[in-house]
């Protein structure tokens, strides 16, 4: 059973990356808006795998994976971002897609993501 936490501060994105990873087959979403909430939403209930903007407008995506991680060991990212040279070199092992992106291409990510790291959706 795979939990998603997605963060993203644009309400009608993070509400379309939801059915998006959703139709993939995640069981449960969860989404935040903000660097704060996520560290909480993911202290409340561990997330399978992220999804995550990198400029919110409270906080910033990046550091809001870093805190969850120290916490919870490395937890499968997906940057969903127009910001790209945003991200740090120490994400290295997270995918990107830029938006604006095609839906199919996110899925497809989300699969081969859970997949590389035996999560299953």
């Amino acid at each position: 059973m795979c939990h998603a936490l997605i963060i993203e501060d644009e309400p009608f994105i993070a509400l379309h990356v939801a059915d998006l990873v959703e139709e993939a087959g995640a069981k449960s979403v969860e989404l935040a808006g903000s660097e704060s909430g996520a560290i909480r939403a993911a202290s409340h209930r561990k997330p399978d795998i992220i999804l995550c903007d990198v400029n919110l407008l409270e906080g910033n995506g990046p550091a809001a994976v870093r805190a969850i991680r120290e916490r919870h060991g490395m937890i499968p990212v997906i940057f969903v971002t127009a910001n790209v040279e945003g991200l740090e070199d120490s994400y290295e092992d997270a995918s990107v897609v830029a938006k604006p992106f095609a839906g199919e291409h996110l899925i497809a990510e989300f699969n081969r993501l859970l997949r590389s790291n035996s999560v299953s959706a």
